[in-house]
């Protein structure tokens, strides 16, 4: 059984002789740290940096030179610095060759296969085969890609199963999926709502409702976890009750992918997708992935949407009327060419991912996220002036917390952690999401977070 990461940090600041609410505890775990070099990976924004790119050329008591805190990497992670590295070889390509860089690459990259490059360790990083992966569009053209496959409405089994608190953009592509197929979202939409007086959904209630209405339900269609409360649903539960009711499952991992430990191959998830520009830091806008399991490799088990860049690659440019698909299960499902410029940056973001592995990053992020949470239960005022939504749970949660706050104390709170360099999410009118992501962020970043939190609920409960 894995230890509770606060038993663990009291174990550890027992062994350092150290309060473990001090910021000497917080720079004692950096110290032994065994990713900490990975930080070094990464362009980490200093204060004077953050405040031009905010707008504001206020001088900082610390010195321009010193790091802010970003703890944003659950909207936009920070940019690997290999990155500019494989931007700057391809617009070498691109220049010195035109045209000839899709089969002749002075760096080994020809464009009609670049998507190689990232297959490796985008499977290993999800829990799948190879095979199952593809890098292709954005993430919301890929949750309709993979719709038109696996929402096949038939019979009495016409309904999509979400959670009620969605992303909007899966709100939006699951309702319009509904209408295509000359339904209404009316009836036949099941968005699932915590309990009253909860913030997140329990699982049961999510297998309670796949039992009891499984013959009417053609998808269940989850976050892996979930952007607002940062919940990770039990996935490997929810894809076996969708399957014992004879419903397909698949999931938006966008704040998943590289944040959690995914296994879907094993899980036997039917679909998924994903962005790559949170947590896997590939850049804003970056190049979306799909898994497709590989009992759906069969062509004629799916009705799906067919392009040129999934037909094979030794016939694409045969230009043939007849599609012959990508062996495999994922590639198929591609229909143009990549950008190859997004397909590099997340190249450069996966060399990071390859210095470690998922089960090394989640021991870390169970500590962070364990830290963070102690000391805004134990340092005043946040104790009494902040909830946190996010579960308690470290199996159900990523490296996000979601802070609650008091309405009135919200804008003044938030204006003064921008100001102090301090980079988190805002979700009016009272939610600030925080997340310290493994890669790259330290405990001493969680502790000063906190000390600039506490400082600015206690200059707005004087206001």
């Amino acid at each position: 059984m894995v230890q509770n990461p606060v038993e663990e940090l009291k174990e550890l600041a027992r062994e350092a002789h150290l309060d473990l609410g001090s910021q000497a505890f917080a720079k004692w775990l950096d110290t032994k740290d065994p990713l900490e070099a990975l930080r070094e990976e990464f362009h980490y924004p200093t204060q004077a940096q953050i405040s031009r790119a905010n707008g504001s050329d206020k001088p900082h008591p610390e010195g321009d030179d010193q790091p802010s805190i970003y703890l944003c990497g659950n909207s936009l992670g920070l940019q690997p610095k290999s990155i500019k590295h494989y931007l700057d070889e391809e617009l070498q390509v691109w220049a010195e060759g035109g045209v000839f860089g899709h089969h002749h690459h002075i760096h080994g990259r020809p464009w009609l296969t670049i998507d190689e490059h990232v297959l490796d360790e985008s499977a290993r990083i999800v829990g799948a085969e190879r095979s199952e992966v593809a890098i292709m569009n954005t993430l919301t053209a890929n949750v309709h890609l993979l719709m038109a496959a696996f929402y096949r409405p038939e019979g009495p089994r016409t309904k999509i199963l979400i959670e009620a608190k969605a992303f909007p953009s899966d709100r939006y592509a699951v309702e319009s999926q509904i209408r295509w197929h000359g339904l209404d979202p009316a009836d036949h939409l099941i968005a699932l709502a915590p309990r009253a007086g909860e913030d997140t959904l329990r699982t049961e209630d999510i297998l309670q409702v796949i039992s009891d209405q499984g013959s009417h339900i053609a998808l269940v269609f989850f976050s892996g976890v979930q952007y607002y409360t940062g919940q990770c649903f039990d996935m490997p539960r929810i894809t076996e009750a969708g399957h014992s009711q004879g419903c397909m499952v698949g999931f938006d991992l966008a704040h998943a992918v590289g944040n959690v430990s995914l296994q879907l191959h094993d899980w036997g998830v039917d679909f998924a997708c994903w962005c790559t520009y949170k947590y896997l830091n590939a850049g804003p806008g970056g190049i979306a992935g799909i898994f497709v399991h590989s009992r759906h490799g069969d062509t004629d088990s799916l009705t799906q949407l067919h392009g040129w860049w999934g037909n094979r690659v030794t016939t694409r440019f045969q230009m043939s009327d007849t599609f012959d698909p990508i062996p495999g299960s994922a590639g198929r499902f591609q229909l143009s060419n990549p950008n190859v410029l997004a397909m590099v940056s997340l190249l450069g973001a996966l060399d990071v991912f390859a210095m470690t592995d998922m089960a090394a990053l989640r021991r870390k992020s169970r500590l962070l996220t364990g830290y963070l949470e102690y000391l805004l239960q134990h340092t005043e005022p946040a104790a009494h002036q902040v909830r946190i939504i996010t579960p308690k749970d470290p199996e159900a949660r990523g490296c996000q917390l979601s802070l609650i706050l008091d309405e009135r104390a919200f804008s003044p709170v938030f204006n003064h952690l921008t100001a102090a360099c301090v980079v988190c999410d805002e979700r009016k009118p009272n939610c600030i999401r925080v997340a310290p992501v493994p890669l790259y962020n330290s405990f001493a970043d969680v502790f000063r977070f906190v000390e600039i939190l506490c400082q600015a609920l206690t200059e707005a409960e004087c206001a």
